[in-house]
């Protein structure tokens, strides 16, 4: 990214440059999955299959994918890729989490249709949804919602006290399973056969080992519809 009329978008030349650039910053020959995040208006569909294949064909990335793009155009640009005879997108990189789940009506659709996995990102809920945040209490030190430069967008609706009651509703359901808060999330999203997986951030190997317990649990339907009362319902206050 940068502030020049090339340094951004999807156009052949951005997306051939910042490859080029990635590939010689991680020291390697191949990107495994290469994303288009968000959908360019500016660069017409033709234009980025087009690109994506050469860059395929070339050995360059071995898969290629979209993040935040509208059903309709996952749906135009896989369309597209058949009639091109090209390197299909294989993933689709949305936010998901229990509290954010605008994908299911008609993004996960559209992707199932042409065989994409979900690569989910931000299933924690930016924290919200590990726990450590409590309703009428003060931010935990150290998180990131007491950071200046992140807390600002954080603090928000995923940090209301009305989805922290929620969040506080959900503990019990983890703690019947056997498992912890985070645990259960990730396994919620997990659920979908549609999502290939999701991606975590964490500050602390605890955290990973903790968070990849998530990949054995199978959430069992008593749980799935606990679940589904809490995220639909009025929170429950003391």
């Amino acid at each position: 990214m940068g502030s020049g009329p090339n340094d951004r978008g999807l156009s052949r030349k951005h997306v051939m440059e910042q490859c080029h650039a990635s590939l010689k910053r991680l020291d390697t020959d191949y990107i495994d999955i290469y994303q288009c995040h968000r959908y360019d208006p500016g660069t017409p569909l033709e234009e980025l299959v087009m690109t994506m294949d050469i860059l395929t064909r070339q050995g360059k990335i071995l898969y290629w994918g979209v993040s935040e793009w509208p059903a309709d155009k996952i749906i135009e640009v896989s369309e597209l890729s058949r009639k091109m005879n090209a390197a299909p997108p294989i993933s689709n990189q949305p936010c998901y989490h229990m509290f954010a789940r605008n994908i299911e009506p008609e993004i996960l659709p559209a992707s199932e249709k042409y065989g994409m996995g979900q690569l989910v990102y931000s299933p924690l809920a930016q924290g919200a949804l590990t726990g450590k945040y409590k309703p009428g209490e003060p931010h935990p030190e150290g998180s990131r919602a007491r950071l200046e430069k992140e807390g600002h967008w954080l603090r928000g609706d995923l940090l209301s006290d009305e989805t922290l009651y929620k969040v506080q509703e959900l503990i019990p359901i983890a703690n019947d399973l056997g498992i912890s808060m985070p645990v259960l999330a990730l396994a919620w999203c997990l659920r979908l056969p549609s999502v290939s997986s999701v991606i975590i951030g964490a500050t602390s190997t605890k955290q990973i080992e903790e968070n990849i317990k998530a990949s054995g649990v199978a959430l069992p339907a008593s749980a799935l519809e606990r679940i589904e009362k809490v995220l639909h319902g009025s929170p429950v206050k003391p």
